[in-house]
């Protein structure tokens, strides 16, 4: 007889792990125990004859649960007590590896048939889960995962689910903290914006009805409230739109099936396994040129954002359509976070939505739909959080003490790390509003909690200005932890170089603007990179132009536009090419004889491009004008036209003289060009430095033609781009950590 003690990591609480384990005990006739542990790792012993633990062995990493999965394993030789059968015990708090909080995970093909089953007793049943999907972490108060410590605590089982939890026969039930049925589960109601209910055997069907007849409708899921409304009637899109003060931004569509999406959509066969996945992302598809969603859907765009149901709410509101699609956008006021309660639907929606499907599980965390897209064959994160969010990312390099990183103001996504782990927080959103940068605090501080972590160095950007630099100040006082600052475009470069464990590197940083060194506003950069941002040198970036008057710019395309023309141009000629009126016009020529402030920011370029082309001459959402610029490009051709590189500046204000000498007349073709330019010039500039490897970064990375102008002239240099976090904002977190961290 052996007996040994097993202590099992990864992704291992919340994915029917313990039930497994039980399971395959008794098929190899193992005495012992399982449980789970505080740090959201399972502890499991096993006592018998060598052969039979063998077999457990055999299983245990044959048979392993799909969602489940296994990091780290350590298995010593234990004492051999006298116990004769296997039992899953009552979970402990003793963190001995810390592991894996599940991610919400999409409703299963198993749980879906029971729904759609008419003889089952969970037919029309919404929130149908098992042991093998449904949310986690967005109900989720603390670990171990277990139903007291969940939104589920309200919902005790009642005698047939609790039959179900106990039966060890039962593969997808036994143990399974989340599961609930119509007696004892969540109930759904309709409801006026005012609460007040609005009867109906049928609440779901009855919602699909309201969508169906031109009503906006706010939509409770698991991890934040949607808005749903009929995507094909122009009068609703728009009415929508006024309602959410949303003027442009494109809206996302829910489907019930793929197939249903393809009618819209060029679906490729990866984006098809994306949209199938577990995790359920909104993915960015190019748009079928005869689709008969509105144009108001996603306006000026060629693409637009489609993704799968993923509960069984979903499904059953959206079989109720005709089309069996809807809109299904974030439910929130523009610039505020998604709604998670009914009260913030009465207060901060009120006005937006006409009713309410709700029901009464609590969201304990918010958690919104993660963004993908693919770009020049690349998968590429726009926003990483529901179904990937909190799983950790392992990098190549060891933290010397345990870390917070705060991450960048917009798009923000914070991280705490440990030895070779980041924790990344879900999407949090603008930090530059009070709501989300609380958000951004409370999320940190339940990881830290979670993992009982005392943080001795907090990290954070440069610019001084961020909201949440001034946190980071904050935490650090707090915790009396150093304060370390790393600059915004090294932090991109090195969340590239993250992910491929690379010590040096050079990194083309193409981003908005970020705080530069020299007090400028950095964002098209070609940066040396060594000893994983220890050692950096900024050997080539756009050219310098004015940028007066800051931020402003970035709102009206058409002001960076005058400041681009002014470094060749007089300014009576610059009126004829801005829509500007004379007093903004003096005002701008004015400042620029006092400016001290300049920048070599990609995402301003391509706004002037934008507004230059007559494309996009206000922006009323992130990187619109750049957005609309690459959509104008997609039918374009490649014409005659190079950036010049002098000294370490690529000259952007040779694409203006060449556009105005050339008249503008193929705009799509210009666009093209100029993108596609843009990537060839800065590949160029970085082949100067005799790279091995070049890392892409920034927002503007995700741009395909840039990314292919790059690809398609790097003489055989690889470029490495993100796939595991979001070259943009999102991921500057990641690269805060990796500054900190040290070769193992």
């Amino acid at each position: 007889m052996k007996a040994y003690r097993i202590l099992i990591s990864g992704i291992v609480q919340g994915v029917g792990f313990r039930p497994f384990i039980y399971r395959i005990a008794v098929k190899s006739n193992v005495y012992g125990f399982v449980k789970n542990l505080g740090g959201s790792e399972v502890e499991v012993k096993i006592i018998g004859r060598e052969e039979n633990i063998g077999k457990f062995f055999s299983l245990l990493f044959s048979k392993i649960p799909p969602p489940a999965k296994i990091e780290k394993i350590l298995i010593e030789e234990d004492n051999i007590q006298d116990i004769h059968e296997f039992k899953i015990l009552p979970s402990g708090h003793v963190v001995n590896e810390p592991s894996q909080i599940p991610p919400d995970l999409s409703i299963c093909d198993d749980c879906l048939r029971e729904i759609l089953d008419p003889k089952d007793r969970r037919y029309k049943y919404p929130f149908n889960s098992c042991a093998y999907c449904g949310p986690r972490y967005s109900m989720l108060y603390k670990i171990p995962y277990d139903r007291e410590n969940t939104a589920m605590r309200d919902f005790p089982l009642c005698d047939k689910c609790k039959a179900e939890y106990e039966d060890p026969e039962n593969e997808r039930r036994f143990d399974a903290q989340g599961i609930s049925c119509p007696i004892c589960g969540p109930k759904v109601f309709l409801s006026t914006t005012d609460g007040e209910i609005i009867q109906d055997k049928d609440p779901i069907a009855t919602a699909a009805k309201l969508i169906e007849e031109g009503y906006i409708l706010a939509i409770k899921g698991i991890g934040g409230f949607h808005i749903a409304a009929n995507p094909f009637d122009d009068d609703v899109v728009i009415k929508l739109r006024e309602r959410k003060n949303r003027p442009q931004q494109p809206f996302a569509l829910m489907a019930l099936f793929v197939n249903v999406i393809k009618k819209y959509a060029e679906v490729s066969q990866l984006e098809e396994e994306l949209l199938k996945s577990l995790e359920r992302p909104i993915v960015l598809l190019k748009k079928k040129e005869d689709s008969e969603i509105s144009k108001y859907v996603s306006p000026y765009l060629d693409r637009e954002g489609f993704f799968l149901y993923y509960t069984g709410l979903h499904y059953l509101l959206l079989d109720n359509l005709k089309e069996k699609i809807s809109i299904m956008t974030s439910g929130n006021k523009h610039g505020l976070p998604m709604c998670t309660d009914e009260e913030c639907v009465k207060t901060k929606l009120k006005g937006v939505v006409d009713y309410v499907l709700h029901h009464n599980r609590k969201i304990v965390n918010r958690v919104d739909d993660s963004v993908i897209r693919i770009s020049a064959g690349r998968i590429m994160f726009l926003r990483r959080s529901r179904g990937y969010a909190p799983r950790w990312i392992r990098i190549k390099k060891k933290l010397r003490k345990v870390a917070v990183a705060v991450g960048a103001e917009l798009q923000n996504v914070g991280a705490v790390a440990f030895d070779d782990k980041v924790i990344l927080t879900q999407y949090i959103g603008d930090t530059d509003e009070l709501n989300t940068l609380e958000d951004l605090e409370k999320y940190i501080k339940f990881f830290l909690n979670t993992y009982h972590l005392t943080p001795e160095v907090i990290v954070a950007d440069k610019n001084p200005a961020y909201q949440s630099t001034r946190l980071a100040s904050k935490l650090s006082e707090e915790y009396s932890a150093e304060l370390v600052q790393v600059q915004h475009h090294l932090a991109h470069g090195l969340s590239a170089m993250a992910e491929y464990g690379l010590h040096d590197a050079t990194g083309i940083i193409i981003d908005g603007i970020g705080y530069g060194d020299d007090g400028n506003g950095w964002g098209g950069e070609v940066i040396n990179i060594k000893d994983h941002g220890e050692k950096y040198s900024r050997e080539y970036h756009l050219k310098y132009v004015p940028y007066t008057g800051g931020d402003i710019n970035s709102l009206k395309p058409d002001r960076m536009l005058a400041l681009f023309l002014s470094t060749f141009m007089d300014w009576n000629e610059i009126q004829n090419y801005v829509k500007l009126n004379d007093v903004e016009l003096k005002v701008l020529e004015y400042q620029t004889r006092k400016n001290r402030l300049f920048t070599s920011s990609t995402g301003r370029f391509l706004d002037s491009v934008s507004a230059l082309l007559d494309i996009c001459h206000y922006r009323t959402y992130e990187g619109e004008p750049a957005i609309k610029l690459e959509a104008f490009a997609r039918n374009g051709k490649l014409l005659d036209f190079e950036f010049p590189i002098t000294n370490n500046e690529i000259d952007t204000t040779a694409a203006f003289k060449w556009i105005i000498e050339n008249g503008i007349q193929d705009k799509p073709s210009i666009a093209y060009t100029i993108q596609y330019k843009l990537g060839k010039a800065l590949v160029q500039a970085a082949l100067k430095l005799n790279p091995e490897k070049i890392v892409v970064s920034g927002g503007a990375s995700v741009n395909e033609y840039i990314l292919k102008g790059m690809m398609e002239n790097s003489e055989g240099v690889e470029i490495l781009t993100q796939s595991k976090v979001p070259p943009g904002d999102g991921g500057i977190a990641l690269g805060q950590v990796y500054y900190i961290s040290e070769e193992k």
